[in-house]
């Protein structure tokens, strides 16, 4: 299983949001790159970053420190504003392993299959739920869709990859939604990486359990405890293995 630390970036820096909420920011470095610098020298090959303006914005907004960010070394899994093709050539151009859409997903099968055609593995689908219907628009709108029926429609479309973020656990520290989890594990093929809630060791431990389970388990997204320092991040990487 594969911790993926985040990066959430806001106006160049990095912050964390409470619940995806604006006016909930937390502001932890003034230079991205320095803080994935940290997470390669603790052993992490993946980082996870989100364009904050983007998402908000609907196209990029922090591409240049992205770019800083895949210089460090690591492979950038990146979401936030990606709802075009031009804007997902761009980011793949910059250095990103892998991308993330998640507005478009629940808005166009089409542009989905057709991303998935040209890029691949490349091209990851993130889904946001909020009490289980999908969240969109940087979560401030909710889609007339279930998580689990957009998760199916993304499997018919040879999805490799989804990312599955429960709103109502994300930054609040009180842990992962397992049974939400559990629940997408079991909708398809696809890999499946944890979003939301993770707030000690144990959580991970648990988590890495349940990819002995669930095969398509893939890994596990870690940002506000890493932040808090309420988990270390050398620790996580050998505990997932």
């Amino acid at each position: 299983m594969t911790i993926y630390p985040a990066i959430d970036i806001k106006s160049g820096r990095c912050v964390r949001l409470t619940q995806g909420r604006a006016d909930q920011e937390t502001v932890y470095a003034e230079n991205p790159a320095d803080v994935a610098r940290e997470f390669r020298l603790a052993g992490s090959g993946w980082v996870h970053v989100v364009d904050l303006d983007g998402a908000f914005a609907g196209e990029p907004q922090n591409l240049a420190a992205v770019q800083a960010i895949a210089a460090v070394g690591m492979k950038v899994q990146l979401g936030g504003g990606l709802r075009t093709r031009a804007a997902v050539e761009r980011a793949l151009g910059y250095g990103v392993s892998r991308v993330v859409i998640g507005t478009r997903a629940a808005e166009s099968e089409a542009f989905v299959g057709e991303l998935v055609q040209a890029f691949g593995e490349k091209i990851a689908v993130g889904i946001d739920a909020k009490n289980g219907q999908v969240a969109v628009k940087g979560w401030v709108a909710t889609a007339a869709m279930s998580a689990l029926a957009l998760a199916q429609r993304m499997d018919a479309l040879g999805v490799a990859t989804l990312i599955h973020t429960d709103i109502g656990t994300d930054g609040m520290l009180t842990g992962p939604n397992y049974p939400a989890q559990e629940a997408m594990l079991g909708a398809g093929k696809f890999r499946v990486i944890a979003s939301g809630g993770v707030s000690r060791r144990e959580d991970v431990v648990k988590l890495t359990e349940l990819s002995r389970r669930y095969a398509n388990l893939d890994g596990v997204i870690v940002g506000k405890a890493l932040y808090e320092k309420r988990v270390d991040l050398p620790d996580l990487l050998r505990i997932a293995g």
